[in-house]
């Protein structure tokens, strides 16, 4: 057939620039929201940092509204300066039809890092708060350090970083001594008697059990390190040198006829070798700073438990008055690429306004829900689902969705993701239901209450929740256990 052409009229739907901003905002944790911000503040001339407000006022959003106020009256507009307000929100819909409101001028609370204007420090030290993390050292790194406290040639300085360099995280060197030597060219060749000494060399550089060959050396060199008096020590290093397997599968009798001990002897060794660490390495290189900035604060005040936007998460920002101004009266400005960073910066400041409107307004209905959890713990707490939110607020399902991820709630009782408020709904055997965390929470009560030298097994577990009205199978059971990180009963066993 010939070519022909043909017109066809189709009806699509398609989220404006600044909606699509607005829900992009919304599912960004409060980390990334942060560098969001900085990037627009360093890229966009018509925002700034304000500095202006006390403490007290940047931090007025702390004082919070309790469960019965209302959270969906509109936004202020005006040409004043109007400190944001977690309480003030707007709906998609509003928010989407508000872009005519151009002289509106917004701002947040204190940055979290306190520092003021990115644009006024420049790139000066403390501008990036990467800078402010304390790293910790790695393994290789704490062994080369330890290593230039000794006085070597250039020849075993060299073979003992070989040897370094070659451990693995767990902290042990896998490889055979006779591969390391074809590894660098030194002249004379190395020998393994060279290589045998470097090796003794790092393995005192520091915590004992780094630079071992396998488990069984690992745990022998954290034994030899004890004093010669620790009880358990001649038998617990016969164990690890011979009978790391049988120590394993729980052989009691067998490893007491082996070694020709008695049984007090036995589980005393056996206890030390629990007490060793397999895999020392790992206790190098981890960062302790590695914090979680929760978004919403909830508190107790009278009987009710009062929901606030962590001030922490409101960095302070606005409009630049004096360039907005200048811009308007310039000549075609209309046609300037500037107009459209104007209108950028006056869309990020609304959406985040509403971002952190819609967050408290989801964190104040779970905390309606989740009552129970907060007076009496996590045993107490209900099956619920994106979709009871969803209806009750008047938004969409995939709104709570990205409202909810990446975000947490600061309570009484820890810190928790928005996720772990929405476990699971589980029936029961009188026909009523309970959530999946409920479930759990029962079982590491019974399984903190069990005979250690009789440990319950997943089918006792299972049978107990059923004579408690919870009807869930073994599987079920192995898997909750697995995700609270409690092992198997054959491993919870004390020797007797």
């Amino acid at each position: 057939m010939p070519p022909t052409l043909e017109l066809r009229a189709k009806q699509t739907l398609a989220l404006t620039p600044r909606l699509q901003q607005s829900v992009r905002l919304l599912q960004l944790s409060s980390l990334e929201f942060q560098q969001e911000l900085r990037n627009a503040l360093d890229t966009n001339p018509f925002l700034e940092y304000d500095e202006s407000q006390t403490e007290d006022n940047a931090l007025g959003a702390d004082n919070g509204s309790s469960m019965s106020e209302s959270t969906a009256s509109g936004p202020s507009d005006g040409a004043t300066e109007a400190p944001l307000a977690p309480e003030t929100g707007m709906d998609s819909e509003q928010s989407a039809d508000s872009g005519s409101r151009d002289d509106s001028v917004s701002e947040f609370s204190s940055d979290p890092f306190g520092r003021g204007s990115a644009r006024n420090n420049g790139d000066g030290e403390g501008s990036d708060p990467a800078d402010w993390v304390r790293i910790e050292p790695s393994l290789h790194d704490t062994l080369h350090d330890a290593l230039r406290m000794y006085q070597l040639n250039q020849r075993d300085r060299a073979i003992a970083q070989l040897i370094i360099e070659a451990l693995d995280d767990d902290g042990y060197l896998r490889q055979e001594l006779s591969e390391l030597a074809n590894v660098v060219e030194i002249e004379p060749a190395l020998n393994e008697d060279e290589l045998t000494i470097a090796l003794k060399l790092v393995q005192s550089l520091d915590k004992p059990g780094v630079g071992a060959r396998n488990l069984s050396e690992c745990l022998t060199l954290q034994l030899e390190a004890l004093e010669e008096d620790t009880p358990g020590r001649a038998v617990a290093m016969e164990i690890v040198a011979h009978h790391l397997e049988r120590l394993a599968r729980r052989e009691q009798a067998e490893l007491q006829k082996k070694i020709g001990c008695s049984a007090d002897e036995l589980r005393i060794a056996c206890a030390l070798v629990r007490r060793l660490d397999p895999k020392p390495g790992e206790n190098y290189g981890q960062s302790e700073d590695n914090y979680v900035v929760p978004d919403v604060i909830v508190r107790q005040n009278k009987r009710q438990w009062i929901v606030t936007i962590n001030p922490a998460v409101l960095p302070r920002a606005r409009i630049h008055r004096m360039y907005a101004e200048l811009f308007a009266q310039s000549a075609g400005a209309s046609r300037s690429p500037l107009a459209q960073q104007l209108q950028e910066a006056r869309w990020l400041i609304r959406n985040a306004q509403q971002r952190f409107t819609t967050i408290q307004r989801v964190a104040e209905c779970i905390v309606s829900h989740q009552k129970a959890f907060f007076d009496y713990g996590e045993i107490a707490l209900k099956p619920l689902v994106l979709r009871d939110v969803a209806d009750e607020l008047g938004l969409h399902e995939s709104t709570i969705s990205r409202a909810t991820g990446n975000k947490y709630m600061a309570t009484p009782r820890g810190i928790f993701e928005f996720k772990h408020f929405f476990p699971r709904e589980l029936s029961t055997e009188s026909g009523g239901t309970c959530s999946a965390a409920a479930v759990r929470a029962l079982l590491k009560e019974m399984i903190s209450q069990e005979n250690t030298r009789d440990p319950l097994s997943d089918v006792s577990l299972a049978k107990m929740l059923a004579d408690q009205g919870v009807i869930v199978a073994r599987r079920t059971v192995a898997k909750y256990r697995h995700l609270m990180k409690v092992p198997p009963a054959e491993l919870r066993r004390q020797a007797s």
